[in-house]
């Protein structure tokens, strides 16, 4: 989940985290998420193994979307996680990026938020743009 802290400081994005665990805290788990939406939070990660509930109640406590990142733990490399978070019964999505993707749930958000914030998504093009420079640059003589 560190991964997701660097894009949102790259790319200028205000954010808090909080560790919490749908089993072991659900008050405050509950008390966390209402606190997130009278504060104004506009989109959630969460990040979680195994099982991996926590994504899932997130979203069933809010209409704020939530984003899953599913976390190798346990002897199955993420999969138990992965399927737990993007198996999700409607009507309570949560969209799901790759097992240990921090950074790109952070790039999903960053890609909501900026269709509210359009100083946000010029940031984030910027990037796009450099990181097409960079791999062009890379790869420019190279023969496949």
């Amino acid at each position: 989940m560190k991964k997701a802290a660097d894009v949102f400081r790259e790319l200028g994005v205000e954010f808090s985290s909080h560790i919490l665990s749908a089993h072991r805290v659900p008050e405050l788990l509950k008390e966390t998420v209402a606190g997130l939406e009278a504060g104004g939070t506009e989109v959630i990660i969460a990040g979680a193994g195994l099982a991996a509930h926590l994504p899932g109640v997130i979203a069933s406590l809010t209409l704020i979307p939530v984003i899953g990142v599913p976390i190798t733990s346990g002897g199955l490399g993420g999969l138990d996680a992965l399927l737990s978070i993007v198996q999700m019964p409607k009507p309570i999505p949560v969209a799901t990026v790759g097992v240990d993707n921090g950074a790109n749930a952070a790039y999903l958000a960053c890609e909501i938020l900026g269709l509210k914030y359009p100083p946000l998504q010029e940031r984030l093009a910027a990037f796009r743009a450099r990181m097409q420079a960079e791999f062009a640059g890379e790869t420019q003589g190279v023969d496949l």
